[in-house]
C-alpha cells in the first residue's frame, strides 16, 4: 500500500499529536477505544498509535502472523466516463491505459516542475470507473486537483466525472492474511495476486472491493467496505485468534523495512520520481529508526552519487551525535506480496 505520512515514534521530524478536539473520526473510532487503542491526532484524523501490545509486540506479530489496521482517513474516489484514463494520466505518471481489468499500479501526482505531489494506487476496475485511494495528509490538495482537472475537461467537452467514497478502508496484513481471509470469502485467494482487486461479500458482509496490496511488505489486503458496516466486519475478523489490532506506530516501523517511502519525509514536491527511485542527490536523511526484526538502527535518506555504491561507510549525525552508516540495498526486509507463481 502507499505512504500515508505515517511517522514512527523515532523520527523527529513530526512526531504524533496529543488527541486534540474537532479531529475527523473513521467509522472505527468508538471500536479503537473499546479495544484499548490509544488515540493521537494525525492529519487532522484520530487515529489509535497502538494498543495494548507494545509497537514492537504489534510490528513482530505483523510479519509472523497477521494485524489488522484501520486506513480508513485514506481518500477513495471513483473516476467515471468515457474520458477517464484521459483524465488520469493528465494528472500521474504511468501507463494507465495498459492496465488489465481489476489490476492497480502504484503513481504518482507530479507538479509542473516534476515534483511529488502525492503517491497513490490507481485500479482500473471492471466495473467501468477507475478506483484511486489516495493519502490523508494530502487530501485537500489531491481532491482539488483532480477537481479542477474534470472542471477543465469537462468545459473541453470531456466525459468524466469523480466521487468521493464514504467507505472505511482496512488493512489485513500479514503471512496468515490469505488463510484468515479465505474462511470469509467464495472465491479462492490464490486468483488475486498482489496488486490486483475485486469486489465480493467478507464473512457475509457484501459489496466489499478487496485489493491485495498494504503498506508493510507483507502479503496482505485493503478491503473498503460500507462504512456503515465496517465494525461488523473487524470484529468478524479480530474472532481468528491470529488476528492482532495494530496502529500507526507498528505501520511506520513495518513499512520502513520493507523500504516504502513515506509522503513529507522520503518524498515531496521537491523530489522528482527519478529521484525517489534512488538516484539520491543530497545528504539527508529522511525516515528512522530502530528495526525490530533486524535489530539495529535503520533509515532512509539521499546521499550524492558519489557515495551512493552499497557497502559505502557513511557518518549520519543523530541528535548531534555522529555514527557509522553503512549504504545498503532495501528493502531491509524481503517483503513478501503474493504474486502467481
Amino acid at each position: 500500500m502507499i505512504s500515508d505520512g505515517l511517522l514512527a515514534p523515532a523520527s523527529q521530524n513530526m512526531p504524533c499529536l496529543p488527541l486534540q478536539e474537532s479531529l475527523k473520526q473513521t467509522s472505527l473510532y468508538d471500536f479503537h477505544r473499546h479495544h484499548g487503542g490509544k488515540m493521537v491526532a494525525f492529519a487532522g484524523w484520530s487515529l489509535p498509535v497502538q494498543y495494548t501490545h507494545s509497537h514492537l509486540e504489534s510490528h513482530l506479530h505483523t510479519r509472523q502472523h497477521c494485524s489488522l489496521f484501520d486506513v480508513s482517513h485514506m481518500l477513495q474516489t471513483k473516476v467515471f466516463g468515457r474520458d477517464r484514463i484521459k483524465f488520469i494520466e493528465s494528472l500521474v505518471v504511468g501507463d494507465i491505459a495498459e492496465l488489465k481489468p481489476n489490476q492497480g499500479t502504484l503513481s504518482l501526482f507530479t507538479n509542473e516542475r516534476g515534483g511529488i505531489m502525492d503517491d497513490l494506487i490507481v485500479t482500473s476496475t471492471s466495473d467501468q470507473h477507475l478506483y484511486v485511494v489516495s493519502n490523508a495528509g494530502c487530501r485537500d490538495k489531491d481532491f482539488a486537483l483532480m477537481k479542477n482537472k474534470v472542471k477543465e475537461m469537462k468545459a473541453a467537452g470531456c466525459d468524466v466525472d469523480l466521487e468521493v467514497s464514504d467507505n472505511a478502508l482496512l488493512a489485513l496484513q500479514g503471512p496468515a492474511m490469505a488463510r484468515v481471509l479465505q474462511a470469509g470469502v467464495s472465491d479462492s485467494l490464490a486468483k488475486l495476486p498482489f496488486m490486483t482487486s475485486a469486489v465480493m461479500s467478507v464473512f457475509g458482509v457484501p459489496g466489499c472491493r478487496v485489493t491485495r496490496c498494504g503498506y508493510t511488505g507483507e502479503d496482505g489486503v485493503e478491503i473498503s467496505v460500507p462504512a456503515s458496516r465496517a465494525v461488523e466486519l473487524a470484529e468478524l475478523l479480530l474472532k481468528d485468534s491470529t488476528v492482532w489490532l495494530a496502529g500507526l506506530a507498528a505501520r511506520d516501523s513495518l513499512r520502513l523495512e520493507a523500504g516504502l517511502c513515506l509522503y513529507g519525509n522520503d518524498i515531496d514536491e521537491s523530489t522528482t520520481p527519478v529521484e525517489a527511485s534512488l538516484i539520491w542527490t543530497l545528504g539527508e536523511v529522511t525516515s528512522g529508526c530502530p528495526s525490530p526484526c533486524l535489530q539495529k538502527n535503520i533509515a532512509m535518506g539521499y546521499v550524492e552519487s558519489d557515495y551512493s555504491k552499497l557497502s559505502t561507510a557513511l557518518t549520519v549525525e543523530v541528535r548531534k551525535k555522529s555514527c557509522p552508516a553503512l549504504v545498503t540495498k532495501m528493502p531491509f526486509v524481503a517483503t513478501n506480496y503474493y504474486t502467481v507463481k
